[in-house]
């Protein structure tokens, strides 16, 4: 859908409620608005005063050198991703109490035969260990309805917190890590309704999502992929031209300008930080996770055997699906970090679903009791 064809409303009131349903709001909109009921209560400021308050993007696509297109879209595929999520969160019946604490017991049933398969899986009988990998199955599939069941509550509490500087879709993200930690910590015997327990920790999770933007610019996932194209290709051409590609080298192979390259550098070194702590005591930060670029290839240096039992063991704590995230997004694999959107096609997933997967990973590998140790392992990371 064109701008044009977007940029039709009769009434002030119908500019901002549609807005509000779009997802952003165009300055041609409010030019041609013709209402005989507006007055100084209804003014053309007071609406984009509203929408602010609101959080609702507003579009000047009347002046001549406008990306507004490539805004709209970028703005229309967020409310898409709302829209699933809602229809999502319609499509699964609410529990009873009973059902409740079928699936909390499958959930926990399922942790211990994984646990009991990390401890013993070498040894146990093949029966055995077939009968534990089902009953580990199960308890993520009672965790996924749990979620599921409940995500009508992300919603509602989602919306009380919008205006305080993060989108719908941004507190549906942040919700959702509160849901998922929730169906961890649920105990069924102490006696009361899950729904009443998961709220806390929603509102626990979007308060801290809400908190840190207040000091954290969110970058958009549209300029991360273009770190992650730029980077790849910056790569590719060092490793073609035997140096250093300059920006306008770059900048032609991505088909962008010189300015837009400094653009997003610009933007991610104002935001972007890899001191997030990791492993034992946290005395470890996901920067040194991260590949090294410019390290020797696997095939010509071989990782140190603690290095090795050290990564491992701690992609160990995660379940089979984290694990090929977190390899993925990292460069465990082959020393190629991954998109969202790369390891969402991959998954047949999201981006949004990829990136709630890979923080509450990330949430795992900080446990303060975590029993590895990844200090000092940078550049020993290339590949899995």
């Amino acid at each position: 859908m064109t701008i044009s064809e977007l940029a039709t409303s009769d009434t002030l009131t119908d500019v901002l409620e549609r807005a509000g349903e779009r997802g952003y709001l165009l300055v041609s909109e409010l030019e041609r608005i013709e209402d005989p009921l507006a007055d100084e209560e209804t003014s053309v400021g007071d609406v984009l005063d509203r929408a602010r308050e609101r959080d609702i993007p507003i579009i000047d696509d009347t002046s001549a050198d406008s990306d507004a297109e490539r805004q709209v879209r970028q703005l229309t595929h967020t409310t898409d991703s709302v829209r699933q999520y809602l229809n999502l969160a319609g499509r699964t019946e609410l529990l009873d109490a009973e059902r409740e604490q079928d699936l909390t017991k499958r959930y926990r049933a399922g942790l211990a035969a994984k646990r009991m398969l990390e401890d013993d899986e070498q040894t146990m009988s093949p029966r055995r260990r077939a009968t534990l990998r089902r009953i580990a199955r199960g308890g993520e599939r009672a965790q996924e309805h749990m979620v599921r069941a409940n995500l009508r509550l992300v919603v509602a509490q989602a919306k009380r917190w919008l205006g305080r500087g993060l989108d719908m879709l941004e507190l549906i993200q942040e919700g959702n890590l509160g849901l998922m930690r929730a169906v961890e910590k649920f105990d069924h015997t102490k006696g009361y309704k899950f729904s009443t327990y998961a709220v806390w920790w929603i509102r626990q999770a979007l308060q801290r999502g809400v908190s840190g933007k207040a000091t954290t610019i969110r970058v958009p996932a549209h300029v991360w992929e273009l770190s992650a194209k730029i980077t790849r290709t910056e790569i590719d051409l060092r490793q073609e031209l035997g140096r250093d590609p300059t920006d306008a080298e770059i900048a032609e192979a991505v088909e962008l300008t010189v300015e837009r390259i400094h653009e997003v550098r610009d933007a991610l070194e104002r935001t972007a930080s890899l001191d997030a702590p990791v492993g034992e005591d946290g005395d470890a930060s996901m920067g040194d996770l991260i590949a090294d670029q410019e390290a020797i290839s696997p095939e010509q240096s071989a990782w140190s055997h603690d290095a090795r039992r050290q990564i491992e063991r701690a992609l160990s704590s995660l379940d089979e699906r984290e694990r090929r995230i977190i390899m993925l997004r990292f460069g465990f694999v082959d020393g190629q970090e991954r998109t969202l959107a790369e390891i969402g096609d991959d998954f047949g997933m999201s981006r949004e679903r990829i990136r709630q997967l890979e923080k509450l990973a990330l949430a795992k590998l900080r446990h303060p009791a975590a029993d590895y140790d990844l200090t000092g392992l940078h550049g020993e990371l290339v590949a899995a």
